[in-house]
């Protein structure tokens, strides 16, 4: 749900000062892993907001996970970047990332690095590559801070005269397990919506990780999931 709109600043910056929309979404990943993601929740609403300047851009979501009697969790990824010239592909990226859950909180963490994006002529196509020092933090109990590095993929394709829309992100980054040992975590969130009108749209998205999901199964050795959701989007 997160980073799309990353793909929209190139466009953004010539068209618009801004984009925001909000997400409703129905994940089946409970009714697929009964076992190991026993604890997910089925309903998440998604908030994104992009806003370009003349320095460069803001972006940041938040997903709320709702349970059926309490607000679970809310995560939020903060980020920032500057432009490194007024025809350069390339720019500095600064993010945030952390969050609360209902019993407890994520592990926050920082990032800084360098951005490339790009698009097409008619910006139909747009795409963008991220490699960043990522720094975790400790905390809550049983944690401890350290230093990883994430490389990111984002693209987002439009197509069928703007009805349709593929966009997405992969991240790769060093995690480490609850033993300290490190491990590649991946994570990737594509996203196909089909927009009935310039400002309602339906569609789905499919999360696919590997040692990011937490398995609430002893028994399971699990470390790859598949998350599917149906869902609803509004743009601003």
């Amino acid at each position: 749900m997160k980073k799309q709109l990353f793909t929209l600043s190139l466009l953004a910056l010539c068209m618009t000062v801004g984009a925001q929309n909000i997400q409703l979404h129905y994940d089946f990943g409970r009714n697929i892993y009964t076992g190991e993601e026993s604890g997910r929740q089925k309903v998440t609403i998604t908030l994104e907001q992009f806003k370009a300047d003349k320095w460069g851009s803001w972006f940041y979501f938040v997903d709320v996970d709702l349970g059926r009697h309490f607000t679970e969790s809310a995560y939020t990824e903060i980020a920032r970047e500057f432009n490194l010239g007024k025809q350069s592909p390339f720019a500095a990226h600064v993010e945030y990332n952390g969050g609360l859950s209902r019993n407890g909180s994520f592990q926050q963490a920082a990032l800084v690095g360098a951005a490339y994006n790009g698009h097409t002529a008619d910006f139909s196509k747009t795409w963008s590559v991220q490699l960043m020092y990522k720094q975790y933090f400790k905390s809550y109990d049983n944690t401890r801070s350290y230093a990883s590095a994430q490389l990111t993929g984002v693209w987002g394709l439009n197509f069928c005269n703007n009805k349709l829309r593929f966009a997405g992100f992969i991240d790769f980054w060093r995690g480490e397990k609850a033993n300290n040992h490190g491990c590649l975590v991946i994570l990737s969130e594509p996203q196909l919506w089909y927009n009935f009108t310039e400002h309602f749209s339906v569609g789905t998205e499919w999360e696919f990780s590997n040692n990011f999901v937490y398995n609430s199964d002893p028994e399971s050795t699990k470390t790859f999931f598949w998350n599917p959701t149906l869902a609803v989007k509004w743009n601003f």
